[in-house]
């Protein structure tokens, strides 16, 4: 069976969540984006973890339904590992995926005897990240820890303030455990590949979601049985596994390096330049993704392994609307068309990757379906982000922007 997963995002007990990210509210706009998987996130809050005893009931083997929704949950988790190693601060994000509910209970029993858990949705533990992957192994060998945006530069395994230069640095003797690491926003899989160690394990990708309608920003194709333990043996085999799908990099918030407090962005190359050194305040840079990748990897741009699963890469859909109607994604205008469309195609993510463009051009406005056409092109003009603020995606040329406005007025 083919599907779409997403299974890293967040619950309405995480920090700088939306409230309605409940999980009638993450089923609904699951089914709407097309994402077949989802993860519950935060399976370590005890009032989540309530809310999903009582609240979603058994399917196939290691996942639940939400009432008589069609979307899948998977148990997920994000933990937040900060504490001291090779005399450096270490902050470490790991997504955890298990197999059932006792499995999750029990993880959450020893790390509530290391920390908070009620605090936060993602819980902040001073916890070594190998010692994190023992304590959920021990909890059950079918357990999956991964990596979290592993080149994300505060919290990736690899990332430039607070990461590792490798897995074996980083996991030690567990290192052989690790089976994946997550892209994040601001990485695709063309970076990675050009890293040792990424290229020794799988690379998914997840939407990191802090609100239902953030879900499926990336996400992964499988085509396997619908159950936990193929879901996970793909991801350990790369069998069945057949693509990831993308955020444009350039749109991350850490692609580049950069200041925003004196808006400075430069490219790793000018950044080098200025020791990485803000030439306005003196303060040090901070050093995003692409830079990190060149610094950690042993391939050139543009090397593709032999066993690379592909990847397609998107804009979302509300953001090319937008953009053809010349409005902000957010508005009344681009809500309709929106929904048109998927109540025209059903989900998103047919829209964005598979509708034929002679059947999107008899539904959309014109400049939306032309939009689409582009962005699966890859014909697209992005100003990179950097230090925490979005790169900003063209599709248009200001001269065609005037024109679809014009057409739309007429229209």
């Amino acid at each position: 069976m083919r599907f779409i997963a997403d299974f890293h995002i967040h619950s309405k007990y995480s920090r700088a969540t939306s409230e309605k990210t409940d999980l009638e509210n993450i089923a609904k706009w699951a089914e709407i984006k097309g994402v077949k998987v989802i993860g519950c996130g935060d399976f370590t809050h005890p009032q989540w973890m309530k809310n999903i005893k009582e609240e979603l009931e058994p399917a196939e083997t290691g996942l639940f339904r939400y009432k008589d929704s069609s979307v899948r949950f998977i148990l997920s988790s994000e933990i937040s590992c900060i504490y001291s190693k090779g005399g450096k601060t270490r902050k470490i994000h790991l997504v955890v995926l298990a197999p059932s509910i006792e499995v999750a209970e029990k993880i959450n029993g020893e790390l509530g005897k290391i920390g908070n858990l009620k605090s936060d949705g993602r819980p902040i533990l001073g916890l070594d990240a190998k010692e994190l992957v023992k304590i959920v192994l021990d909890a059950s060998s079918d357990c999956m820890v991964i990596p979290a945006h592993c080149m994300t530069p505060w919290f990736g395994l690899f990332g430039s303030k607070s990461g590792f230069d490798s897995l074996e640095e980083c996991f030690e003797e567990m290192s052989p455990h690790i089976y994946a690491v997550e892209t994040g926003l601001s990485a695709d899989p063309s970076m990675l590949w050009r890293i040792p160690d990424v290229r020794k394990i799988s690379i998914i990708s997840n939407s990191d979601a802090h609100s239902p309608e953030k879900i499926g920003r990336e996400a992964n194709v499988f085509d396997t049985e619908l159950d936990y333990f193929s879901i996970i043996e793909a991801i350990k085999t790369k069998k069945g596994f057949v693509e990831t799908i993308e955020f444009y990099p350039q749109e991350g918030k850490y692609y580049g390096d950069g200041h925003r407090a004196c808006n400075i962005y430069m490219d790793s190359k000018d950044s080098l330049k200025y020791s990485e050194i803000c030439p306005v305040c003196g303060k040090p840079l901070t050093v995003g993704v692409m830079n990190r990748v060149n610094k950690l990897s042993d391939k050139p741009e543009g090397f593709v392994p032999e066993n690379a699963i592909p990847y397609r890469s998107i804009v979302p859909l509300k953001e090319i609307i937008g953009e053809a109607l010349g409005v902000g994604p957010g508005t009344k205008g681009v809500e309709a068309e929106y929904d048109k469309l998927i109540k025209a195609f059903k989900s998103e993510f047919s829209i964005l990757l598979d509708i034929p463009f002679e059947e999107l051009k008899d539904v959309a406005f014109s400049a939306v379906a032309e939009g689409i056409k582009r962005a699966r092109e890859g014909k697209v003009n992005i100003s990179p982000g950097f230090d925490g603020e979005y790169g900003k995606v063209k599709i248009f040329s200001e001269v065609e922007k005037r024109e679809a406005i014009r057409q739309k007025t007429l229209f």
